[in-house]
C-alpha cells in the first residue's frame, strides 16, 4: 500500500539540540510565551493597566498562548 504524498513528507516534530539532548520545539515556544507574558505584566503594572483588567489570569494566559504560537510560527514555520 503506497503512502499518500502528504503523509510521506512528514519528518516528525521539530526538536532543538541543547545540553546533549533533543528538546521539543514546543517547550522553547512555551517558555518564550511565558516570558513574554511576564514582561507584558510588568509593563501593564507600570502603566496602570493591570488594575483594570477584568480577569487577569485569563488575559495573561491567553497572552502567553498567543506569544507561544507566534514564536512557533516565526521560528519553525508551523
Amino acid at each position: 500500500m503506497a503512502a499518500s504524498p502528504a503523509v510521506a513528507q512528514v519528518a516528525g516534530a521539530p526538536a532543538i539540540p541543547a545540553f546533549g539532548a533533543f528538546f521539543p520545539a514546543w517547550l522553547l515556544c512555551a517558555a518564550l510565551g511565558i516570558f513574554g507574558a511576564v514582561i507584558a505584566r510588568l509593563v501593564f503594572i507600570r502603566i496602570g493597566l493591570d488594575d483594570v483588567l477584568p480577569w487577569p489570569l485569563a488575559v495573561y494566559t491567553a497572552l502567553a498562548v498567543a506569544l507561544a504560537v507566534l514564536a512557533s510560527s516565526l521560528l519553525f514555520g508551523l
